[in-house]
């Protein structure tokens, strides 16, 4: 805005366009979320049909191939969930007793051994742990009912993933057509960008999902916990959220533990688990996998995360990432904004960052001396 405008004025409006822009987005959460994870899940799909295209494959088929391809794959994984939950259910008398007599078990060692008994507290726990098997059957109920009705409301998300797929070369030419003659090759960089980056970070965040998925499942069945399969994909998934997922998604195999579980050393096995899922996802998958090409910040991710799940829940969490780097991509093109790209980027932090150079570097001193 121009700078003749007084500065509480040009602050006012900045605000202002803030909370209009929110309103919008959460209003017209239902109509836009589709549409934005179609276009991530059509960079994500964008590889496989470019590969058929240039074996002359028609893009309209190699389209169908690929996004066939990718239902039939989250077809079978729900599938499996939808089996294993069954059996789960089936065992909830079982497990409302087994968690009712653990919590009686901690009452009296806590009693025991520190001399505390708060019935208050135990009663409030009991009554929640009575509540949640209780209505085991009702809330299953409840959550397939819900993802019934998010899975009708994204139904046509195949659709925009098509629509994305076939129509990005008329999509391209279109933004083309909107820049100027001077800020054609520009747009062309930005777009080459968005083409390379964005399919990797969705292509390597569902690699790890995947690898996790089977190392949850078989270091749960190994530690001895039931329904290892289900608790294992359901903790994978939630790695499509980036720092909070291994512990989002461990903390639903850990609770099923400490309340069905004979002993504590099974809750501590799996915590000794997720913590090992979690170093070796960190520091192994993620980085050779993923690789840092989105190049943000962790503050930037962190409160990115916190933003998108209060605006549009899961879905918000899940996209928020990858629409942040497409912005960062964007800002540092363009000469205005590239304040921005430096907030969002890692440019001026790296020497500050836990990294083995700056490790070696820090180490390299005392030697010295």
């Amino acid at each position: 805005m121009n700078k003749k405008y007084p500065l509480s004025f040009r602050i006012s409006f900045f605000f202002l366009s803030i909370i209009l822009f929110l309103y919008a987005i959460i209003t017209a959460k239902d109509f836009l979320f589709p549409i934005v994870l179609g276009l991530l899940f059509g960079y994500l799909l964008f590889p496989i049909a470019k590969f058929l295209e240039d074996r002359r494959i028609p893009r309209i088929l190699a389209n169908f191939i690929s996004i066939i391809t990718f239902l039939a794959i989250v077809g079978a994984a729900l599938l499996l969930v939808y089996k294993q939950a069954g059996g789960l259910v089936d065992n909830f008398p079982l497990y409302r007793q087994k968690a009712l007599a653990n919590i009686d078990h901690l009452e009296n060692f806590i009693e025991n051994q520190f001399g505390l008994r708060d019935l208050r507290l135990v009663d409030f726990i009991r009554g929640r742990v009575k509540t949640l098997f209780e209505s085991g059957n009702n809330a299953i109920n409840v959550v397939f009912t819900y993802t019934t009705g998010t899975i009708f409301r994204i139904g046509i998300l195949p659709v925009y993933i098509f629509l994305f797929l076939f129509y990005r070369t008329k999509l391209a030419i279109f933004i083309l057509q909107l820049a100027p003659e001077d800020k054609k090759s520009l747009i062309i960089n930005i777009l080459r960008q968005y083409s390379h980056i964005v399919p990797r970070y969705m292509g390597g965040v569902s690699t790890v999902v995947l690898i996790l998925m089977f190392l949850n499942s078989t270091g749960l069945f190994i530690v001895g916990l039931e329904h290892a399969i289900l608790f294992g994909i359901i903790s994978a998934l939630f790695n499509f959220i980036p720092y909070f997922g291994t512990l989002m998604g461990g903390a639903v195999p850990f609770i099923f533990a400490v309340l069905t579980g004979e002993t504590p050393l099974l809750a501590l096995n799996v915590l000794i688990l997720f913590a090992i899922i979690q170093f070796t996802e960190n520091n192994i998958l993620t980085p050779n996998i993923v690789g840092n090409s989105l190049n943000l910040n962790p503050m930037v991710i962190i409160i990115g995360l916190i933003a998108g799940g209060m605006v549009w829940g899961i879905p918000g969490m899940f996209a928020i990432v990858p629409l942040l780097a497409m912005f960062n991509i964007l800002a540092a093109n363009i000469e205005t904004l590239k304040p921005y790209s430096f907030l969002l980027g890692m440019r001026g932090a790296r020497k500050h960052a836990i990294t083995v150079q700056n490790i070696k570097r820090f180490l390299s001193r005392f030697q010295k001396k």
